[in-house]
């Protein structure tokens, strides 16, 4: 019996990406182009649980608030505005995202994602790796991020 259960476990989580899955990963995509790519700090804003907090192995708690990584990112924003300065990009590596539901509360997301730069309009390049474990609360149909895990940073050759 329990065998039994295990392999319709396996199956379905080998299956394709179920209804919460594709909701999670078109929300994760949502707030790192605007993140990374975009300028628009009221919609990153409403994309976040207003006791957001970020961890990040490198600079430790990064914010506990909505509010004060609003801000930062407003920050970042202007120093990218300029014509030289350096731009980011992420991309998620899709083979090792998992989602899981919370029930009552959401999902975790979890994977693994590599980043690009460019300065200006110059050639991108591939700069470095990561993994990831989030929070997502869903508020009103909305998914919203709540917690962020960066960890495990490597450069890339």
């Amino acid at each position: 019996m329990l065998f039994a259960a295990l392999t319709a476990l396996t199956l379905i989580a080998s299956g394709p990406p179920s209804g919460l899955e594709n909701e999670v990963r078109a929300a994760d995509a949502r707030f790192f182009t605007l993140f990374f790519e975009q300028c628009d700090p009221a919609a990153l804003r409403q994309m976040l649980v207003d006791d957001f907090e970020f961890f990040d192995d490198r600079g430790g708690l990064v914010a506990t608030d909505a509010e004060s990584f609003v801000a930062q990112y407003a920050s970042r924003c202007s120093e990218r505005a300029a014509p030289g300065a350096w731009r980011s990009r992420r991309e998620v590596l899709a083979d090792g995202l998992a989602v899981y539901p919370i029930q009552n509360y959401g999902a975790v997301e979890a994977g693994e994602h590599v980043f690009y730069e460019r300065q200006g309009d110059g050639p991108e390049t591939r700069v470095g790796r990561a993994r990831f474990t989030q929070m997502w609360k869903q508020e009103g149909g909305a998914w919203k991020l709540a917690r962020v895990f960066s960890y495990d940073h490597s450069a890339l050759p």
